[in-house]
């Protein structure tokens, strides 16, 4: 490949590899379908990589033409080793999409129709917009909204039956899409009824849409606006916990996590998240946690949940609480000894009954914290560390609890 010029025509500007099927956009650069779709729609780009201009149309128009002059190029120079480049498979059409669904009238037409729709979905982004734009949303919204998430249809293929859960089916394609800003505003703004019926899924779905649900939510709720993040009720946030306590995958648990750092903060939403029991299960996930970003989220929500009076009550009722969110001060990352530490400024502040601070004294609190004032460690950890010791100096700082070599390092 280096010992011929390859024209630089046939260069993807992105990839800066051959074009295997070129198209070009509304600027009137020619790119490689898969790099200018992953801009686009992954990246979520919204400029041309080469005029800087804005494609205010994101249709790509295949460039023919380009595409034989370099299949023939490619051809003729076989003996140096390149490969011919076969011709791409056309993306689907919105008149295709719309005609198939269209003709899913009957249970069994609409399964071979969400089928036909997770084939067209995985071949290319181009396929997945004109799905969104196609009508595509509505018709998979309207299978999860109509089947109870518990159905199972049968399928006939080649004589043999096959189970489908149309839930099930229907949620992997709209996750599965990517949806743009605009769809997933479209789907906050069904007057909650969608939300609902995903809350309906992680009631009584299986593992599998359960965490298709907890996926689309994360996405949904990522561009709700105010009202709608205090609008949330209270049974979601049952769902969003037991979710978290059935571990049902560690996406499906991160995402969860996710969701509650983003709505957390927002009217009510931390006491009933704290109703929904969210606080002994976040302590189990921290004792068995090993991995950083995990332990960061678990804490971020706890740090949340402690900002209410019913919060701090559920975290000194765990007989694990205290001690656990101590021991991942100087353990983790700097990010979760901070939050570890809020925690602990606001029992401090707010719960600071003569058991309690006997508590932090016997389970190793204090000392953790004089320990952070003596090793290397960001400036706002040691702040927060030293705010914390200063609140109770009268009870805490001549205490035999806390090691010698430690109480040195005690604030005035």
């Amino acid at each position: 490949m280096e010992e011929i010029d390859v024209p630089p025509f046939f260069i993807c500007p992105i990839s800066l590899e051959i074009m295997k099927d070129p198209v070009t956009v509304s600027t009137g650069i020619t790119y490689n379908r898969e790099s200018i779709e992953k801009w686009l729609f992954s990246g979520k780009n919204t400029t041309c990589p080469v005029t800087k201009q804005v494609i205010a149309d994101c249709e790509l128009t295949p460039n023919h033409t380009l595409r034989r002059l370099i299949q023939s190029w490619c051809m003729l120079n076989a003996s140096h080793g390149i490969e011919r480049i076969p011709t791409p498979k056309p993306p689907i059409s919105k008149a295709q999409i719309t005609k198939l669904l269209n003709d899913a009238k009957s249970p069994q037409q609409q399964i071979k129709c969400l089928k036909r729709l997770q084939s067209i979905a995985s071949e290319n982004a181009t396929n997945k917009r004109c799905m969104e734009s196609s009508g595509a949303v509505e018709f998979l919204v309207s299978v999860v909204n109509y089947y109870d998430s518990t159905a199972v249809l049968e399928e006939s293929l080649d004589n043999e039956f096959e189970s489908v859960r149309p839930t099930d089916e229907a949620l992997s394609i709209l996750y599965n899409l990517q949806l743009s800003e605009a769809a997933l505003k479209n789907l906050m703004g069904k007057n909650g009824d969608f939300v609902a019926s995903l809350t309906r899924v992680m009631q009584r779905g299986s593992y599998e849409s359960r965490a298709y649900a907890v996926l689309l939510l994360k996405s949904m709720l990522e561009i709700a606006d105010t009202m709608q993040l205090i609008s949330l009720r209270p049974e979601l946030f049952v769902e969003l916990v037991q979710v978290l306590g059935d571990q049902i995958s560690q996406q499906a648990t991160k995402a969860t996590l996710q969701l509650l750092v983003s709505v957390c903060p927002w009217g009510r939403n931390k006491i009933k998240a704290v109703e929904a029991g969210v606080v002994p299960v976040l302590i189990d996930l921290l004792l068995d946690s090993s991995e950083r970003r995990a332990s960061e989220m678990i804490l971020t929500v706890l740090d949340a949940v402690c900002g209410c009076a019913e919060g701090r009550s559920e975290l000194l009722g765990h007989g694990a609480g205290l001690a656990i969110v101590s021991k991942k001060i100087l353990r983790v990352s700097q990010v979760a000894s901070e939050k570890a530490e809020r925690i602990l400024l606001s029992i401090s502040k707010f719960c600071a009954t003569t058991h309690v601070l006997q508590e932090m004294l016997q389970l190793g609190v204090v000392a953790k914290l004089c320990l952070v004032l003596q090793v290397d460690c960001g400036f706002k950890t040691k702040e927060r560390a030293r705010d914390v010791l200063k609140l109770h100096a009268r009870v805490w700082k001549n205490s035999p609890c806390i090691p010698s070599k430690l109480l040195s390092s005690y604030p005035a």
